[in-house]
């Protein structure tokens, strides 16, 4: 009985390496031949979103590019968890993929005591655009310029408020940076999302709080809020005349806010690179730069070496931060 299993195993086997199934060059075929299927996008957001947005012009580009249907697909939920644990248990073939905000790339991990997924494991792809943060304050907030507003918030410990997405989103840990870096006490008011807290900065139940320019901008030209500086270390094309909280004094302080696309552990390389220069392709045309000219986005061109760089120093950034503000883990 075992020399019969013996030989219908050895069978098996001369089957299978003559069909090329563990031929070397088997995922070097695969990459050559990919796509030749539907292309799922995970968006771990809902629909609406920044990153979804930007996730559809990809798409779009990719579906005309590769002449496969790219389908995208928004699994929102727990601060993206609930999309990146999809696409982490996915197969590695290049056929599910991740478009993503920073949080479950590099800050859900220092937040979240357990996590159905190692974002450490993803294989980045590319970042697809970044957008600066600003200091976006009530309309009739006292402090007019950044240097003032740094000074009122070192002499008045507790009575500057600010908002924030929620706890843990690049809002509140911006806030908390600029605490960190300056001694200042500010008391942090987590809203659930953008929307709420964006009606109470217009309201004026609110002070300020930090966000990506692309949502500030409209508020501050209606005249409902006010941009008083840029939370990077160069100035906005756009608003030409608006400081830097590094010029101000702040030296080195920088937060943006950026999406990138990845794929689940041990996607071959070959299907990366093949990615990564097809999602380039499609971020630098005339079409998306028109759609990100009106969204007031900035287009990032990153090898996959430079995104896994990228996100590894934001995940460092981030963790100091949270570390330093003792925000608590879910």
């Amino acid at each position: 009985m075992r020399i019969v299993l013996t030989r219908f195993l050895t069978f098996v086997a001369a089957l299978l390496f003559a069909s090329g199934a563990f031929a070397p060059h088997a995922f070097a075929q695969s990459a050559a031949e990919y796509p030749n299927r539907p292309i799922r996008l995970i968006v771990c957001v809902p629909p609406g979103g920044g990153v979804d947005t930007v996730a559809r012009i990809v798409a779009d580009g990719l579906q005309k590019k590769f002449g496969q249907p790219v389908i995208v697909e928004n699994r929102g939920g727990v601060a993206g968890n609930i999309g990146a644990e999809v696409v982490f248990n996915a197969e590695p073939d290049g056929y599910t993929l991740l478009a993503a905000q920073p949080a479950p790339l590099t800050i859900n991990p220092l937040l979240y005591k357990k996590l159905n997924f190692d974002p450490a494991l993803f294989v980045p792809i590319t970042i697809m655009t970044t957008v600066d943060n600003v200091l976006l304050v009530r309309k009739d907030f006292p402090a007019q310029t950044p240097e003032e507003f740094i000074e009122y918030a070192k002499r008045s410990p507790g009575k500057i408020n600010y908002a924030s997405q929620g706890i843990g989103t690049t809002s509140h840990l911006t806030g908390a940076l600029f605490e960190t870096v300056t001694g200042a006490r500010l008391v942090h008011v987590p809203y659930k999302g953008t929307s709420p807290a964006l009606n109470d900065i217009i309201a004026g139940h609110v002070d300020i709080i930090f966000m990506e320019f692309a949502s500030a901008i409209k508020l501050h030209e209606s005249g409902f809020a006010r941009i008083l500086a840029v939370a990077t270390t160069h100035r906005i094309p756009s608003l030409p005349d608006i400081k830097t909280l590094d010029e101000a004094g702040v030296k080195g302080f920088e937060s943006s806010t950026w999406n990138a696309i990845a794929a689940p552990p041990k996607t071959p390389d070959a299907i990366v690179r093949k990615l990564n220069k097809a999602i380039a392709e499609v971020l630098q045309s005339p079409e998306a730069a028109e759609h990100f000219a009106k969204l007031n986005l900035r287009a990032s061109k990153s090898t996959p070496e430079e995104a896994a760089a990228f996100i590894k120093h934001e995940t460092e950034l981030w963790g100091g931060v949270i570390k330093a503000a003792n925000v608590p883990a879910n």
